[in-house]
């Protein structure tokens, strides 16, 4: 007998935790419109940036198998890597900064997978399978023909789409160039390029079929930040508690003590992560204002002013008095960027055309001459980052020095790589001390584009 309670207890526990399937009401509203103005341009640009070219490269890549970067047309490789750091510590700023001021917003309006789902994924079960009332009677009513082929066709389009997603992420990776001569040749030419493309499909028709709004509320590491940017001063989609409470299924128009709120529930069905805002914050609200929508409209119909859920400082919602309207943290924020947007606007000015790595000869000495001249024998190598062909000569900052190539090469194709060597001599009478610095530099068009520092050593001369 205790055997079986104890099953019975499990089987209900089970039942308990299995996950709630999430049915959101299709949104519509005024902030829905705004959401679709910022949201559809930027999905045209996800889709059309790797297929745009400057000066023959891709406009965004990151090409971390070949590390190689392409940012607005400009390549950036490791020897670039500390422009890159800065680059995403400005990134990371602006999200931090962001968050600070508007909250969660970026979630609900700018992220890849809030857009993907609510304004593509979704639209398309809507238009499929009806409103969250049809979908939720078809998937708990009997099986039927119609449901199945709705169910096929659903899938079926989530799954092309997933594919056509996935090859665009990976132009995001290889480039464009290389994602045509994978879909193109045979699979077999490109078969780890083929395995990635399916890889992905199956990630992407995974997430947008089936995890959907747990990427929002347990995987992304961005909402569990949230509760730590967060200040008194944070702007949150929120529910106004003094002015909906208590509520009442009042009508329009009708009187008494009580609030604004009509517990219609518009705003938890509206939720794509299934939320009741008027808990109070939540780390799982991605900011997406269906609720504001949703209750505007039902203030509208009973005649009341809209806002009992919009945008407000957290410590509104908190319900904090006596705090003061204070920016410390955004001001701090935003001069830190500032300090990070300048210091990466010189390190991109100033970066060289040609990169160069300047070693002294393995095993190698010094060399004595019969003319009195001493030389040290060096091997550089060069990476062409300018976008085009580039002719260049060697010559030694120092003019002491007289620099003669072993390997005479006097340009570097677009995006080419080169190692020569080099001797360096120098009149064994101007030797000031064994181990003494001494410069290159690479000159092309008449103007020095890259110094390199090294080490020259030779023995004193005789006295």
């Amino acid at each position: 007998m205790e055997t079986v309670a104890t099953a019975a207890r499990g089987k209900a526990n089970q039942t308990q935790e299995k996950r709630k399937w999430i049915y959101a009401k299709k949104p519509k509203g005024r902030y829905y419109t705004y959401r679709q103005w910022v949201g559809y341009p930027l999905l045209l640009f996800l889709f059309a940036a790797p297929f745009i070219k400057i000066n023959g490269h891709p406009f965004l890549m990151f090409n971390i198998l070949e590390r190689k970067f392409s940012i607005f047309g400009t390549l950036f490789y490791p020897q670039d890597l500390y422009i890159f750091v800065f680059g995403m510590l400005i990134v990371m700023v602006c999200v931090v900064l962001f968050t600070v001021v508007y909250g969660r917003v970026w979630c609900g309006w700018a992220c890849p997978q809030t857009i993907f789902m609510e304004l593509v994924f979704r639209r398309i079960e809507y238009w499929i399978e009806g409103d969250w009332q049809q979908q939720k009677k078809s998937n708990e009513g009997p099986d039927s023909d119609a449901r199945a082929w709705k169910k096929f066709l659903k899938h079926g389009i989530f799954f092309a789409l997933s594919f056509f997603i996935s090859n665009i992420f990976l132009a995001y990776i290889i480039g464009i160039d290389s994602l045509q001569a994978i879909i193109f040749d045979p699979v077999s030419a490109h078969f780890a390029g083929f395995t990635a493309i399916l890889l992905f499909t199956l990630v992407f028709y995974a997430v947008f079929a089936h995890v959907r709004e747990i990427v929002c509320t347990t995987i992304c590491p961005y909402g569990r930040l949230q509760g730590v940017l967060l200040d008194d001063q944070s702007i949150t989609v929120a529910y106004d508690v003094e002015r909906g409470e208590p509520r009442s299924k009042k009508r329009k128009k009708q009187q008494g003590a009580v609030g604004d709120c009509v517990d219609c529930k518009l705003c938890v069905h509206v939720c794509p992560t299934g939320i009741d805002i008027r808990n109070g914050l939540q780390m799982e609200c991605v900011s997406c204002t269906a609720c504001i929508d949703a209750c505007d409209a039902v203030m509208d119909k009973i005649g009341k002013p809209a806002g009992l859920i919009g945008f407000y400082p957290t410590a509104k919602v908190l319900k904090k008095d006596g705090y003061r309207k204070r920016n410390f943290r955004a001001v701090a924020y935003s001069t830190v960027l500032c300090v990070l947007i300048a210091v990466f606007a010189v390190l991109l000015f100033n970066r060289s055309a040609i990169d160069g790595r300047l070693l002294r000869a393995n095993g190698s000495s010094y060399l004595l001459k019969d003319d009195g001249t001493v030389g040290n024998l060096y091997t550089l190598e060069l990476v062409n980052k300018s976008g085009k062909e580039m002719a260049f000569v060697l010559e030694s900052v120092d003019a002491r020095y007289r620099l003669q190539q072993v390997n005479p090469i006097h340009a570097l194709k677009k995006d080419g790589a080169a190692t020569l060597s080099f001797f360096l001599f120098m009149d064994r009478k101007e030797v000031e001390q064994y181990k003494q610095n001494v410069k290159v530099k690479i000159v092309s068009a008449g103007q020095s584009v890259h110094v390199m520092k090294t080490t020259f050593i030779a023995p004193l001369p005789p006295k």
